[in-house]
């Protein structure tokens, strides 16, 4: 408790007012004095009096409580400042601080921790934000009790306020003063992506330009950089150093594929977190050409057309026999059709330029030479997509697996065709199978959907059933072929179900998967490893078709390794989850397969550079007639001196820093004491008045 003394008014009129009345009284005593007439100085000091009796002075006594001054302490706990010896130098330096001031009375210290497990991670803000978070501290703090701010940080700070930047410096009411961690003139290689396509198109090569940046590596120096795609092989290449690169990657299938890239150490690291970097290009077919074969006209050939055309994204080239060599009925040849079919143009010389081939009920006729089948095995083998739904004719000597075509063809035809009614079911190994496992109305043991006639018999040699018919015998077989993938459907009923024949089937989703899978969709990858960031956690799946329950194990953006138990499902998945603790690239790997999935952003802005400056602090601490100095001296940590200046003083020496003494208070009461009381008032004018009359009459 502390005391104040001093003079107040609380005027019986408004100031105009009184103003108003002591304007025709200077004029009068004015007047008075001109003429030199006797007892002028009285008459003032009447008229003073009296308009000082209005303005009725007080002496006022005020009682004080001193409140303390507030100094906010910020410490940056970003990734950045947790590497090397960064985050000893930080807790060592908040410590001694916290010491210096523990016995200052009129000063309260408070602490503002930022960065450890920020917005980053959930993909929002990016890089360290310690101004948003010293803002959120100065809301919460009257400006006239700040007496000043220090930072403990690297100087890393990405949303510091810069002399023509988007956040202009705004003078604090109190000084900043900046404790680096780290050390000066530190040097670290590091990549870095300029630039790269967010979308390319299936097959078509895209162009990633990446730059490395090395303080220690002399002028001419390359380096060598590793490109991975989707956890794939490495290709090495070298780059230079100090200049934007060029790199050439081509997207393989539709969806997120994902490279990563890596460049070697340099002389000098600080972490080599920055030596990788990741893009993810989304890719998208700007067309998905379908050649469609049909062998001879049946009651499903239009459903598969009307299939495939009803998908705008869908280019069709439908090649249907309507008539057969063999049949004589005297057409001539220049009538059979308006125009000539482009045969060789199809199946020799655009055969790739195809997205799938699907052959329905076909069987050979001479329409199509045996050297126009083996292009098409030829294409499944270098990584086309093959579809067929097979006919009667399947079995004979007329099917396609007596063709060039049999040596990419998993199912083995008997001979044997069933004539019956059968419901399709899903095998034991089709319940793990991404095409086939939860299609709608499958949950039950005997799927609801409707039955199907015919079913050709046939062994699949290769490949793996995932649906059976008659006798348990396969109906859907999926094979991969060298690097392309072929599909067969034992029966030409698939179109009872669009029919909705009984209750019908799923299948446009079913054909839709079974498409996407020829095409290696990954969402529809039999034995998959992925890994996504959702809600501040770390979710990873895996599928496999045979029962497989190895953990797997996730390296986190700081190197940092452990392993991760899985829990199986019955269709053939397996999860777990991970809390995320800090933002960057999180790898996943079970020995085979490799998943990444970043936190925040892909290559996250807090590990863009992690060299200690005072460069981005700067013009802050020059504004606020702050300082800024390093912390670590040699082996040692040098926390200067801390001490309390008056406003408008030095805040900063060679080893001391200032915080600033506000003597701010609150008023708990006032007492307040007349000066002029009315008699008094009263007592003096009329002696003033007297003495006047007195000395005019002499």
């Amino acid at each position: 408790m502390m005391a104040g003394t001093s003079v107040g008014f609380a005027p019986l009129l408004p100031w105009a007012a009184i103003a108003a009345l002591a304007v025709p009284l200077a004029l009068v005593l004015a007047a008075a004095f001109w003429r030199r007439a006797g007892g002028a100085v009285w008459r003032l000091a009447v008229g003073a009096l009296l308009l000082l009796a209005l303005a009725n002075p007080a002496l006022v006594n005020e009682q004080r409580d001193a409140l303390p001054d507030i100094a906010l302490m910020v410490v940056d706990e970003s990734a950045s400042n947790r590497i090397g010896e960064r985050a000893e130098q930080r807790e060592a330096a908040a410590r001694r601080i916290r010491d210096a001031l523990k016995d200052e009375k009129d000063l309260e210290l408070r602490e503002v921790r930022t960065g450890a497990a920020d917005a980053s991670l959930t993909g929002g803000e990016e890089g360290t934000r310690l101004f948003q978070a010293l803002e959120r501290a100065l809301a919460e703090t009257p400006r006239k009790q700040l007496s000043g701010v220090v930072m403990l940080t690297d100087g890393q700070v990405h949303d510091a306020p810069a002399k023509d930047g988007e956040r202009p410096v705004a003078a604090l009411p109190a000084p900043l003063h900046a404790l680096l961690t780290g050390k000066p003139g530190e040097a670290d290689r590091r990549l870095t992506v300029v630039k790269a396509p967010s979308f390319g198109l299936v097959g078509k090569p895209q162009v990633v330009t990446v730059r490395v940046d090395d303080e220690a590596a002399p002028p001419g120096t390359r380096a060598r950089m590793s490109v991975r795609q989707d956890g794939g092989e490495r290709r090495v290449e070298p780059i230079p150093v100090g200049s934007d690169h060029q790199i050439e990657v081509k997207i393989e299938h539709g969806g997120p594929t994902v490279f990563e890239l890596e460049v070697e150490p340099g002389t000098r690291e600080l972490s080599l977190v920055n030596n990788r970097a990741v893009v993810s290009i989304n890719g998208v077919r700007d067309r998905l050409r379908v050649l469609l074969v049909s062998g001879e006209p049946h009651a499903g050939e239009r459903t598969w057309r009307s299939l495939l055309k009803s998908d705008p994204s869908v280019d069709l080239v439908h090649f249907t026999i309507l008539r057969p060599p063999e049949k004589q009925d005297g057409t001539p040849i220049r009538e059979l059709s308006l125009i000539a079919f482009p045969i060789r143009e199809l199946f020799e010389i655009k055969l790739d330029e195809f997205d799938l081939i699907i052959f329905d009920r076909y069987r050979r006729r001479g329409i199509l030479p045996n050297v126009y089948l083996q292009n098409i095995a030829n294409y499944v083998e270098k990584g086309g997509a093959l579809l067929e739904a097979v006919g009667p004719n399947y079995g004979t000597p007329l099917g396609l697996f007596r063709s060039p075509l049999g040596g990419v063809l998993p199912a083995e035809p008997t001979g044997q065709v069933f004539e019956q009614g059968f419901k399709p079911r899903i095998t034991a190994i089709g319940k793990r199978h991404p095409v086939t496992a939860e299609l709608p109305g499958a949950e039950a043991d005997v799927p609801g959907w409707g039955r199907w006639f015919r079913q050709i018999e046939a062994e699949a040699v290769r490949g793996r059933a995932v649906m059976s018919g008659v006798n348990d015998q396969a109906l859907l077989v999926l094979d991969r072929v060298a690097q392309g993938r072929v599909a067969q459907v034992m029966s030409d009923h698939m179109w009872l179900w669009a029919r909705g024949f009984e209750g019908g089937g799923p299948q446009a989703e079913l054909l839709r998967r079974v498409a996407h899978w020829l095409m290696k969709e990954p969402e529809l990858e039999e034995n998959v490893l992925k890994a996504t960031v959702q809600g501040g956690k770390l979710m990873v799946a895996r599928r496999v078709l045979e029962r497989d329950y190895k953990s797997v194990t996730v390296t986190a953006p700081s190197g940092e390794s452990k392993n991760l138990e899985l829990v199986e499902d019955k269709s053939g998945r397996a999860t777990g989850a991970l809390a995320v603790t800090e933002p960057g690239i999180y790898r996943v790997g079970d020995g085979e397969r490799t998943a990444i999935a970043a936190a925040g952003s892909l290559n996250p802005l807090e590990y863009a550079d992690l060299r200690a400056t005072a460069e981005r602090l700067a013009p802050a601490v020059e504004a606020s007639k702050g300082s800024w100095r390093w912390l670590a001296s040699g082996a040692a940590i040098a926390v200067p001196d801390i001490r309390r200046v008056l406003p408008g003083r030095g805040a900063a020496g060679r080893d001391w820093i200032g915080l600033v003494r506000n003597g701010e208070y609150r008023v708990t009461g006032v007492d307040q004491i007349p000066l002029l009381p009315a008699i008094l008032v009263l007592t003096l004018v009329l002696g003033g008045l007297a003495l006047a009359w007195w000395r005019e009459g002499k």
